[in-house]
């Protein structure tokens, strides 16, 4: 049995690759989530493909797997929970790359709650900055997004045909909107929460202009590095803000001359052609 997951901070999508049988459980960053959440969530997933003690190939490929440190950390939970060593923990990055260029090279990345991007050769990852996270990167994400329209309300800087819009969606007052963001757990989430207004309201000039402007902080402070360097101009997107907002990104592309390839919100089917190929 071949198993693949697809782990972001909000979602993680499990399948059995023959099968195409699947569940979703929460996001699984090791860099947000507890040794007990992690077990749990695998629990769930044992039990739905009634895994006892049969042979199992497992590929993990997860936000927040990019330290040695924590790949180790995960394949020690994973190894843990579903009793075999055959376990390959990768980047979500890596796993987007297999699900929407396959053996082709080209620039691929990740807008969801967070962001991300490299130039992969159809093999390996050659050039990828490092993510710097929620707090000091993550352009044109979903929490990039909700970030900047915080700022805007909180500081009325949002303008008033689409103040009351906003407030009928986001209720929280200051206190409550700072303790999510400072206190409690998974700020990102919440944060990209918020950010969802603006994909789902694009009739709304605002809307759009917020994420123009977050798409080209992208390309100003991380993607357009990786053009130079590559040499390569063709990008394919994984992640639902991706999706969300593809009208967006076919402008932003026809901007800084760029070809849009796949976008697609889920990679997960993408990576079952991809290790269906490997036999």
């Amino acid at each position: 049995m071949i198993l693949i997951a697809d782990s972001g901070s909000t979602k993680t999508t499990w399948m059995e690759v023959k099968s195409g049988n699947k569940i979703v459980t929460e996001g699984l960053n090791p860099h947000f989530t507890s040794d007990d959440a992690f077990l749990a969530a695998c629990s769930l997933v044992r039990q739905h493909f009634q895994h006892s003690t049969f042979n199992i190939q497992l590929y993990f490929y997860g936000a927040g797997c990019g330290s040695d440190q924590q790949r180790e950390r995960v394949a020690e939970l994973l190894s843990k929970s579903f009793g075999t060593n055959d376990i390959h923990v990768e980047t979500d990055m890596l796993g987007a790359c297999r699900a929407v260029c396959g053996r082709e090279a080209g620039l691929v990345g990740i807008l969801g709650t967070g962001s991300n991007a490299c130039y992969y050769d159809g093999r390996r990852i050659m050039i990828q900055p490092p993510s710097l996270g929620y707090i000091l990167g993550d352009y044109a994400s979903g929490n990039h997004v909700g970030r900047r329209l915080l700022t805007d309300y909180w500081c009325d800087k949002m303008p008033i045909e689409v103040r009351h819009l906003f407030e009928a969606e986001h209720t929280d007052d200051i206190g409550r909107t700072l303790d999510a963001v400072y206190h409690q757990p998974h700020p990102n989430r919440y944060l990209a929460h918020i950010g969802s207004i603006a994909p789902r309201h694009m009739e709304k000039v605002y809307f759009c202009r917020i994420i123009d402007e977050s798409l080209d902080q992208w390309m100003e402070m991380r993607l357009g590095a990786l053009v130079r360097q590559s040499g390569s101009n063709k990008i394919s997107l994984v992640g639902g803000f991706a999706k969300a907002i593809e009208s967006r990104l076919q402008l932003f592309c026809g901007r800084h001359h760029l070809e849009l390839g796949t976008v697609t919100d889920d990679p997960i089917e993408g990576l079952q052609r991809y290790h269906l190929n490997l036999g």
